[in-house]
């Protein structure tokens, strides 16, 4: 447990994200495509499909958008041409920082993150000089607000699925599994009528740290908005206790 409100976070991205929910959704497209060209159409036997599947859902993509993406990525395979890259560095005071971006290009790709790093007075590092400070994790969160299920059933349903850890917070309920089993408990929750605020494989700090530099946090806030605004970026992970 960090200590501050998980759903916060999601809901302060979520509403972040419904003003580019566009962004959101090409995004995600992209993921579809790359899964489907590595994996098939069927996500019943392609693991990463299926994953991508249930973070569309969580962020309210229309099943048939969802669908059409599929198709369209089946009967274009050799037109895709996305690869995943990731990039590991430091912010300001040390703030472990990890960028992934699914890119056709790149070299242009690597100076756009590059310079986001430099103008918020931080770094771009070796691979692994921070990933060993995070956990892969499978992570749901449900809003309390939006599950009338109680605490101890909903516990039930994602332990009995295969969920590693289930935490209560003020707003909402946080489930952790291990990558492997995220989609058969993420299933499991969406057959038990639970809806997911946030579902996805994410990289979750094993330690946050606190700045309280206005400087600082200021350089850091411009690092992570670059990074938002750029379209190859998929996700950004850091351990700032924001």
């Amino acid at each position: 447990m960090s200590g501050h409100s998980k759903f916060a976070n999601i809901k302060h991205k979520k509403e972040k994200n419904d003003a580019a929910k566009g962004k959101i959704f090409t995004i995600i497209g992209r993921e579809i495509a790359v899964a489907v060209k590595e994996g098939g159409p069927d996500p019943a036997n392609n693991f990463k499909l299926a994953q991508v599947i249930t973070k569309a859902k969580a962020n309210n993509m229309p099943n048939d958008t969802i669908e059409r993406g599929i198709k369209k990525a089946a009967g274009d395979v050799g037109n895709v041409n996305y690869k995943y890259v990731t990039y590991e560095g430091y912010g300001p005071n040390g703030i472990a920082i990890i960028v992934d971006a699914l890119t056709d290009n790149s070299n242009r790709t690597a100076a756009n993150v590059r310079s986001a790093f430099t103008k918020g007075n931080g770094s771009i590092g070796t691979p692994g000089c921070v990933s060993f400070m995070f956990d892969k994790k499978g992570q749901i969160i449900v809003d309390k607000e939006e599950c009338d299920m109680d605490a101890d059933d909903l516990m039930m349903v994602a332990l009995d699925a295969g969920a590693e850890d289930f935490n209560e917070e003020d707003d909402s309920f946080e489930i952790l599994t291990d990558p492997d089993q995220f989609g058969e408990v993420s299933k499991a929750l969406e057959e038990a009528g639970i809806p997911m605020a946030s579902a996805e494989v994410t990289m979750l700090p094993q330690t946050y740290v606190t700045l309280t530099d206005e400087t600082a946090i200021k350089n850091l806030q411009r690092t992570l908005d670059l990074l938002d605004e750029d379209d190859d970026v998929q996700a950004v992970y850091h351990n700032w206790d924001e």
